[in-house]
């Protein structure tokens, strides 16, 4: 049955289309352990997550953000990359880089525009702490994501970086990293209370207004500039439309999640109406920017 396309709908969705992730942020505010109550792997399996991005492309998004856990530990990844850009959604990924390399480069070129990087610290004792390390143990060093980010810009992806500030990194400065990486986009976000997500740890993690802004503050040139778009976690709630690994719109606008019934039993129109999300919420933190997917020639 053709889907006919939603009037207001919200642009952009973030997919989180699978739990499981190599490394072990203690403040992750997307830990989807009921997932694994409605589906015993705890992620839809590759045909039907397919058909939730056809699905998603024909209701009228046209931005389409693939998230986790880590989502390059799918073994279908790109084949939902693929799928995605065939339908004419604009494609991002979220990803910590430890899995991205020159055949993963080369295999998504075609498909994929932008690749986001998770990195909240150049320090290794900051990132230890914070479990921003593969199994919670090995760290990756500013060599490490120079490396990464070389290579995503000689494939002329378009960069983003996604940096979240906490107790333990809201002091420092990435003035010369960001320079250096030149990147598209740098999303800051506050760090994100969420109930029955990231209990266990988030009072060593959270972080006053006024604390975050000193970091804000730190890296002003580069807002000016237009690089840093920034987050507090009032902005941040109830102004994303996500889908968690088990097929579901969600959303966190009472801080904690609350779930649709799954998209795929009840529709999507049907599904996206249940939550009521709030587009002038996604207008105001900055949602609508130039997305569009051409390529970035970094070698000019």
């Amino acid at each position: 049955m053709k889907i006919k396309k939603l009037e207001g709908i919200i642009p952009s969705v973030n997919y989180h289309l699978w739990e499981p992730c190599n490394m072990r942020c203690k403040f992750c505010f997307a830990t989807f352990q009921d997932a694994k109550i409605i589906l015993p792997k705890g992620h839809l399996p590759k045909e039907e997550s397919l058909e939730l991005v056809r699905e998603i492309a024909a209701i009228g998004f046209k931005k389409i953000t693939f998230a986790g856990g880590e989502p390059t530990l799918c073994p279908w990844i790109s084949e939902l990359i693929k799928e995605a850009k065939k339908n004419g959604l604009t494609t991002m990924l979220v990803t910590n880089g430890t899995k991205i390399n020159e055949d993963f480069f080369t295999a998504n070129h075609d498909y994929l525009d932008w690749i986001i990087l998770s990195i909240d610290s150049l320090d290794d004792e900051t990132n230890f702490k914070s479990g921003r390390a593969i199994t919670g143990k090995k760290t990756l060093s500013v060599e490490n994501y120079k490396k990464i980010i070389d290579d995503i810009k000689n494939f002329n992806y378009k960069l983003k970086i996604n940096t979240v500030i906490h107790h333990f990194n809201y002091k420092e400065s990435m003035l010369d990293f960001i320079k250096y990486a030149k990147p598209e986009r740098w999303k800051v976000f506050q760090v994100l209370p969420m109930k029955g997500e990231n209990d266990d740890f988030i009072d060593d993690f959270k972080i006053s207004k006024e604390q975050f802004e000193e970091f804000l503050i730190r890296h002003q040139s580069l807002k000016e500039e237009g690089i840093m778009v920034s987050e507090n976690n009032n902005e941040m709630m109830d102004s994303y439309t996500m889908i968690d690994p088990s097929g579901r719109f969600f959303t966190n606008k009472k801080g904690f999640q609350e779930y649709s019934e799954p998209i795929l039993k009840i529709g999507i129109k049907s599904a996206y109406k249940q939550l009521n999300y709030n587009y002038e919420k996604f207008q105001k933190r900055g949602g609508l920017y130039n997305w569009d997917n051409k390529k970035i020639n970094y070698k000019k």
